[in-house]
């Protein structure tokens, strides 16, 4: 286990919005809002014209530190699609760069490091975060509970294995094969990294609660690169003391992992309320897992599942998905209609807002 000295508990969690009526809270605490709630990963973003419009010349990192440019971009995707939910513009990696990781976000490759973080040398030469650090995405927060009227607000932050991966490999990778290594060669070393990097996300999240988000969503993007077992021993006590670090602000905690199927289970037990499930497997399947051994849930959640490229087919092949995944989200306590993964980038808006018009007919 790491190292670290665990994170004070802040005094009081802030007040935030009352929001009785949204669809979005209900299905997320295992009710049955009079419609189904939906929104998209990665609808805040680069399929609409005018994100792109506004981001022009903006590094994409500068943008998730300008608490007015990443207020409008979250807000673009409410106003045009009529979604039940904002998700803050942000990236995982904000809390590392503001932190003072040497990391960037390279166009068309994702997330690059310029030192790959693999000896406890390395790992104990990470900074913490500090809470004003992040003090401008918490002004963008802020900047959102106005102007959002009555739509909930998601907060995220990146799960400490998809964070250490990172890390550890220097940017994306199809195998994982230095963090699969340094995991098992050198587990200490591994647990060291993944409770620093818990600590750091932990900070994050609690600094957007603050402001008043009204959920927040782990993402453990890259998870499902690993079997249930390395998972329960790598993984899931340094997830679990992040989910349980926001427990006290009583808002929904979303799990999602892209190929996920064999965790579901497991990234329940590391303290979901809502597990967000990828399009390998259908909701009800999904559903009859969740209810199987660990620890029990009092409701089942889910959120998911539309295949993203499916947005690119015909109208009348997209509709009969999108009708399949809300009759197979009925198995469910609550179902929060989403996509399997993030919106693509040459996605037509307006069929964005068809899907959403149609879920909210069914």
């Amino acid at each position: 286990m790491s190292q670290t000295t665990p994170l004070p508990r802040p005094a009081a969690p802030a007040a935030r919005r009352e929001l009785p009526e949204a669809p979005f809270l209900a299905a997320a605490r295992g009710e049955r809002p009079a419609r189904t709630p939906v929104w998209f990963m990665r609808q805040a973003g680069r399929s609409l014209p005018e994100y792109r419009a506004l981001r022009e010349g903006v590094p994409m990192l500068d943008s998730c530190f300008d608490p007015e440019m990443l207020a409008e971009i979250t807000l673009q995707p409410v106003r045009r699609h009529g979604v039940d939910a904002a998700i803050l513009y942000s990236d995982i990696v904000v809390p590392l760069k503001a932190a003072g990781v040497d990391i960037d976000i390279v166009p068309g490759t994702g997330p690059v490091v310029a030192t790959p973080v693999r000896d406890l040398a390395a790992v104990k030469a990470l900074p913490e975060l500090e809470p004003d650090q992040v003090s401008k995405v918490a002004d963008g927060v802020r900047l959102l509970v106005e102007r959002l009227g009555e739509t909930p607000l998601i907060g995220f932050a990146g799960a400490p294995f998809t964070l250490a991966s990172y890390l550890i490999e220097g940017g994306p990778s199809r195998n994982h094969e230095h963090t699969k290594a340094l995991m098992h060669t050198s587990p200490e070393v591994w647990h060291e990294l993944a409770g620093r990097l818990a600590d750091i996300a932990l900070t994050f999240l609690r600094a957007q609660l603050d402001a008043g988000v009204d959920a927040i969503q782990l993402f453990d993007s890259w998870a499902g690169a690993l079997s249930e077992r390395d998972y329960r021993e790598f993984v899931l006590p340094h997830s679990a003391k992040l989910l349980a670090g926001v427990a006290e602000y009583s808002v929904p905690r979303i799990h999602f992992g892209v190929g996920t199927g064999e965790l579901l289970v497991a990234m329940r037990d590391a303290g979901a309320d809502v597990v967000g499930v990828d399009w390998r497997i259908p909701l009800d399947e999904a559903v009859r897992r969740l209810g199987l051994n660990g620890r029990a849930p009092e409701k089942i959640v889910v959120q998911g599942n539309l295949d993203p490229a499916l947005l690119h087919a015909s109208w009348p092949v997209l509709e009969a998905e999108v009708r399949r995944i809300a009759e197979e989200g009925k198995a469910a306590d609550g179902h929060v209609f989403n996509l399997g993964h993030g919106v693509l980038p040459g996605v037509d808006p307006d069929v964005l807002t068809r899907v959403v018009g149609l879920v909210h007919e069914l």
